[in-house]
C-alpha cells in the first residue's frame, strides 16, 4: 500500500474517473485511520448537551415567557420533538456511516459535488460562530473586568483577551480527543449544576402564586398559536440547536452504532428537561407586581440574575453571572473542537487543499484544520466595520446541514439500500417530514438573519465553478442538474421569507407563510432524493464511501 503522502502527491496529478476517486478516496481513508476511537457514550453526550446549553438559558425563559405565557412550556416540549425528529434522520448516517466531519461528508456522497460545495461553504462560514461565542464571553466577563467591551466591540484590552481565550481553547484541542473529552465533561458538569442550583433555589424561596399557570390571562393567554411563535421568537428552537455534535465525532467513537444514536438523543432529552425546569422556575418566581401588563410587560437585562436579587439571592445571583463566562465557553470549546472536524472534512472534499486533511499520527487530530479555524477566528474577531452583523447570524447556516442529512438519507435508503443500518424504522416518512422541519428551522430565523445569509450561502455556485477540475469525469451540465435543487430550494426561502410574516413585508401571514414554506419544502425534497439517486446511479462508488 502506498505513504500517505504518495496518495496526496497521486490524487493531485491523476484524473478524474474511477481510477482517480480511487486514489482519492484511499488517501482519505488513510488519514481516517488515524482518529482516535476514545469517546464512548458519556463523552459524546457531553459533547452534545454542552454545545445546546451555552448562555441561552439564561435569556430563553424570559423571551417565550413574554410570547406564549404558561403555554411557552408546550413550546419547549414540541421543540424538543421536533429536533429529535430531525435527529433520527442524522443519527441513521452517523450510525451506519461513521466518519469525521461526516455531516459535511454526506451531502456529497448523496447529491454531488454542487451540493456539497454549498453545503461545505456555509460549514465553513458557520466558524463564525465560535467567534460570536467568544465575544459573548467578553462581553459577560466586562461584568467582572470592565474596560473589555465598549458596547459595540471589543476594546483593545478585550481583544487581546479574546485572541488568547481562543489560543487557549485551540490548545486544549491540540493534544488528543482524550484530553479534550475530559475537559469538557468537567465544564459539562458546572453546566448542569448551575441551572439545577436555579431551579431549586428559586423554588425554594417561595412560590409568588400557587395558581401562576393559570392566572393573568390563563394559561395560554395569547392563543395556543403563540406557541408556534414562541418557538421562533422565544428563542427556544435556537436553543435546542447544535444536537448534531456528536455527529461530527463519529470517526472518534468506540461504538459509533450504538452510541451516536443513543447520545444524540439523551442530548436533546437532557436539554429539554433542563430548560423546562428552568422555564417552570421564571413563570413561578416572577413577582406578581411586575405582571400588571401580563406577560409581555415582564423584562429584565438578566432575567435570572435579577429574579435572584429580588428574592434576597445574592449568591445566586454571582453564580450565575459566573457561569455566563463558563457556558458559553463551554460551547466555545466544542465549537473549536466541531469546526476542526469540519475544515478536515472540508479538506477531504476538496474545498480546501488536502493539506488540512492530515491527522496528527501522535494525538490523532487534525491539527492543520485546527491551526487554520484558530486563524479564521482571530480574523472574524478583528473589529472590522459591519462584520459584526454578519458574525452574528452565522451559526443559521449550519441548519442547512439538517435539510441536506434529511435527503442524503432517503436517497441512501433508496439508491443504496444496504449502506444503511435500519436503526431507524420509518425513515420513508421521517425523511421528508424532516426536511420540512429543517425548512422552517431556516425560514423562522427571520428576515433580518437570512437576507445576510442566504445570499452568503449562494456564493457557493460560483466558488463550485471556480474549484471544479476540467478533468472531472462528470460533465459539468450533469452535475448542474444534480444540485440545482439547493440554488432553487435557498433562492425561493429567501423569496418567501422576505414575504413572510418573520421580520419580511408581511405579505404572506401567519399561519400561511410557513404552510406555504412546508409545501414548497416537500416538493423539493422529492426533486432533491431524485437527482440524489441519478447521481449516485451515475458515480455508484459515492454509494460505497463510508
Amino acid at each position: 500500500m502506498p505513504s500517505v503522502e504518495e496518495c496526496v502527491v497521486s490524487q493531485e496529478q491523476s484524473p478524474g474517473g474511477p481510477a482517480g476517486t480511487a486514489v482519492r478516496e484511499q488517501s482519505v481513508a488513510a488519514e481516517e485511520g488515524r482518529l482516535q476511537r476514545h469517546l464512548g457514550y458519556w463523552g459524546l453526550t457531553a459533547i452534545g448537551f454542552s454545545n445546546i446549553l451555552g448562555s441561552g438559558w439564561l435569556f430563553a425563559a424570559m423571551y417565550a415567557a413574554q410570547t406564549a405565557g404558561p403555554a411557552a412550556l408546550l413550546s419547549w416540549v414540541a421543540a424538543g420533538l421536533l429536533c429529535a425528529l430531525v435527529a433520527l434522520v442524522m443519527v441513521e448516517l452517523g450510525a451506519s456511516r461513521p466518519e469525521g466531519g461526516g455531516t459535511v461528508r454526506w451531502p456529497l456522497y448523496a447529491s454531488g459535488r454542487l451540493v456539497g460545495t454549498m453545503v461545505g461553504w456555509s460549514v465553513l462560514l458557520s466558524v463564525g460562530g465560535t467567534a460570536a461565542e467568544i465575544t459573548a464571553i467578553m462581553q459577560y466577563a466586562a461584568h467582572y473586568l470592565p474596560g473589555l467591551y465598549n458596547g459595540h466591540t471589543l476594546t483593545f484590552t478585550g481583544l487581546g483577551l479574546a485572541l488568547g481565550l481562543s489560543v487557549l481553547l485551540t490548545g486544549l484541542n491540540w493534544f488528543g480527543v482524550r484530553l479534550f473529552s475530559r475537559v469538557n465533561n468537567a465544564v459539562s458538569v458546572f453546566k448542569v449544576v448551575v441551572p439545577v442550583i436555579t431551579v431549586i433555589a428559586l423554588f425554594a424561596s417561595g412560590l409568588h402564586s400557587p395558581d401562576r399557570l393559570t392566572a393573568h390571562g390563563g394559561f395560554a393567554p395569547y392563543g395556543y398559536a403563540a406557541c408556534l411563535s414562541a418557538l421562533s421568537a422565544g428563542g427556544i428552537v435556537y436553543s435546542v440547536n447544535g444536537f448534531q455534535a456528536p455527529l461530527d465525532f463519529s470517526g472518534e467513537a468506540r461504538n459509533p452504532r450504538r452510541s451516536i444514536p443513543a447520545s444524540v438523543l439523551s442530548g436533546i432529552g437532557l436539554s429539554v428537561l433542563m430548560y423546562l425546569g428552568l422555564q417552570l422556575a421564571f413563570l413561578y418566581a416572577v413577582p406578581d407586581g411586575l405582571l400588571g401588563h401580563g406577560w409581555h410587560g415582564v423584562n429584565f437585562d438578566s432575567p435570572f440574575g435579577q429574579l435572584a436579587l429580588l428574592l434576597n439571592l445574592q449568591w445566586l445571583s454571582s453564580l450565575l453571572y459566573a457561569d455566563a463566562v463558563v457556558s458559553p465557553g463551554g460551547s466555545a470549546y466544542v465549537g473549536v473542537a466541531i469546526d476542526a472536524r469540519h475544515t478536515y472534512a472540508l479538506a477531504k472534499n476538496g474545498l480546501l487543499p488536502r493539506f488540512f486533511m492530515r491527522v496528527n499520527e501522535r494525538f490523532g487530530i487534525p491539527n492543520r484544520a485546527l491551526a487554520l479555524n484558530l486563524a479564521v477566528i482571530v480574523v472574524f474577531l478583528l473589529p472590522f466595520g459591519g462584520w459584526q452583523n454578519i458574525v452574528s447570524v452565522m451559526g443559521d447556516m449550519y441548519l442547512l446541514i439538517y435539510a441536506s442529512s434529511a435527503v442524503a438519507a432517503s436517497v441512501f435508503r433508496v439508491a443504496a439500500r444496504d449502506r444503511l443500518s435500519g436503526w431507524v424504522p420509518g425513515l420513508r416518512w421521517i425523511s421528508p417530514v424532516a426536511f420540512v422541519v429543517a425548512s422552517e428551522f431556516v425560514y423562522w430565523s427571520g428576515w433580518h438573519d437570512l437576507r445576510l445569509v442566504l445570499p452568503l450561502v449562494l456564493v457557493g455556485l460560483p466558488l463550485f465553478l471556480f474549484l471544479r477540475r476540467d478533468a472531472s469525469s462528470t460533465p459539468l451540465a450533469a452535475e448542474l442538474r444534480d444540485g440545482a435543487w439547493l440554488v432553487v430550494y435557498l433562492a425561493v426561502i429567501t423569496v418567501l421569507s422576505w414575504l413572510g410574516s418573520f421580520g419580511g413585508a408581511g405579505h404572506l401571514s401567519a399561519p400561511w407563510d410557513s404552510l406555504t414554506v412546508a409545501v414548497f419544502a416537500l416538493a423539493v425534497f422529492w426533486w432533491a432524493v431524485m437527482s440524489g439517486a441519478r447521481h449516485l446511479a451515475a458515480a455508484p462508488q459515492d454509494a460505497e464511501v463510508g
